[in-house]
């Protein structure tokens, strides 16, 4: 159809000498065999495009072409084709779409936007956007968080109630299986404890008691066996709990922690707080005063997540008053990175393959202090993601009472999950991931949703992992604590 030669065809008045620019090309129509020819080939060459992971009708090629006007056209099954949805003209060629390249180094211009992609994972988009070239000022980000404290100190825990629902608490008094099996059954990961003799909450059980428990009952060469499990209560494990502390701090005592939790009248601000200073994932909502001195009511698990929620919601149509939200995430390094050769300083970062065994997974969470591990393959692309509250998935079939840590891989254990219930994660997404061009608004509003409770930094296309982002992370960057 086209003549050949790159002189030839329709004019390419791209700048002579500029540096070429990234521009994302997009067939989202099908076929056995796509190929990309325009203007900057001289209509001469046809580039092979490939499909995109998860989505197999949508076809893409990423091309480095100079500042200016360009023209293109798709060869799909041996046709000429354009895409109406896109930009296109009709000249000499017929009809041919077009794409304008902004003089910017930093952009990956795109042709069209890209379909969400199914799958075990997900990323909004995968079109790059240009990081920022200016860093926020120090009064914006002060203005900004000023505007957030005062909204958080003028609301109350109350009304993050939900108008329905169910909240679990526990008998300390209860075998820890039972407590397993509960926690499961319900598909939450944390409980307050109720001690019945004192006629008050005492403190939670979360996942994380249940990997001590699986580390600690390991090292005494247990198989850990289901009679262990039956009779130990909640409270047996609870002072077994403190004598491993004392051993670790060895200094013979310790001062028990508080049980941490708030009224339904304390501000979103206290409750924020609490969470980050004594870092737990939740906060019980208790109302004690109850003018007939009847035992105290527990209304909701607060957590970080239903609190950015209210934020969100509230400047949804205010975002202007908030200057770091449109801040990409690169510009304001939020969160946790990989570090980049000959970096040394900064936190580590811990990922493992899927051939690790369950084990290496539990003593990194426990020793790292962190609440989830980023699964990757040997290109460090992410595959998966293992967090605390999976270890809950063992409770299927009574796994637990059968199992070596040391021998089940990460991606068995995960398995056991899946298999259980195949949409768990939100959305069904159990990796929820970001782009380091993505602004703090994108991030804060998908970590407001249920179940999300951290960001994956991924590259784009390769998936290849950056870093990673959790509610924390957020709370302490917009209360500047």
């Amino acid at each position: 159809m086209f003549s050949s030669g790159r002189g030839t065809g329709h004019n390419n008045s791209g700048v002579t000498g500029s540096p070429l620019i990234p521009v994302r090309f997009v067939w989202p129509h099908g076929g056995r065999r796509v190929f990309l020819s325009g203007s900057f080939t001289g209509w001469s060459e046809h580039m092979p495009m490939s499909p995109l992971e998860g989505c197999p009708n949508v076809f893409q090629i990423i091309c480095r072409l100079p500042p200016g006007y360009h023209q293109y056209k798709f060869f799909v099954d041996d046709e000429w084709h354009h895409v109406e949805e896109q930009p296109y003209v009709s000249g000499t060629y017929g009809v041919v779409n077009t794409v304008l390249v902004p003089v910017e180094p930093n952009v990956v211009v795109s042709t069209a936007s890209l379909p969400e992609i199914p799958g075990n994972m997900e990323v909004d988009d995968v079109i790059m956007r240009p990081e920022a070239v200016t860093q926020i000022s120090e009064a914006d980000l002060r203005v900004s968080r000023q505007r957030i404290s005062v909204f958080l100190s003028t609301h109350t825990a109350y009304e993050l109630l939900p108008e329905s629902g169910k909240v679990i608490a526990l008998d300390v008094n209860l075998p820890v299986k039972q407590a397993f099996h509960i926690l499961y059954e319900q598909g939450v990961p944390v409980a307050p404890l109720w001690d019945f003799c004192r006629g008050q909450f005492v403190g939670v059980l979360t996942a994380l008691d249940f990997i001590l428990i699986l580390r600690e009952l390991g090292t005494h060469g247990s198989n850990l066996t289901e009679e262990e499990l039956e009779t130990h209560t909640i409270a047996a494990w609870k002072e077994v709990k403190a004598h491993l502390n004392r051993q670790i701090e060895g200094n013979g005592f310790t001062h028990p922690k508080p049980f941490v939790h708030a009224g339904p009248y304390d501000s979103m601000k206290d409750v924020a707080l609490k969470i980050l200073q004594n870092k737990v994932a939740t906060v019980p909502i208790i109302n004690s005063t109850s003018p007939d001195g009847s035992f105290p009511q527990l209304l909701h698990i607060a957590s970080l997540s239903g609190i950015l929620k209210c934020i969100c919601r509230h400047f949804k149509h205010s975002s202007s008053s908030l200057p770091i939200l449109q801040q990409p995430i690169s510009s304001i390094r939020l969160g946790t990175w990989v570090p980049q050769i000959g970096q040394s300083d900064g936190r580590p970062f811990a990922m493992l393959r899927p051939n690790a065994s369950l084990g290496a997974a539990l003593a990194l969470l426990v020793q790292a202090e962190v609440s989830s591990i980023p699964i990757v393959d040997d290109n460090d692309s992410l595959v998966d993601i293992y967090s605390r509250s999976d270890i809950t998935a063992l409770a299927k079939d009574r796994v637990y009472a059968q199992i070596h840590l040391e021998e089940m891989s990460i991606h068995q254990a995960l398995q056991l999950g899946q298999d259980t219930n195949p949409s768990y994660g939100f959305n069904g997404q159990r990796c929820q991931m970001c782009l380091r061009s993505d602004p703090l608004q994108k991030v804060m509003e998908r970590l407001a949703n249920p179940g999300v409770r951290r960001l994956i930094i991924v590259e784009a296309g390769s998936k290849r992992v950056e870093g990673i982002i959790s509610l924390s992370d957020v709370f302490r960057f917009l209360l500047g604590v």
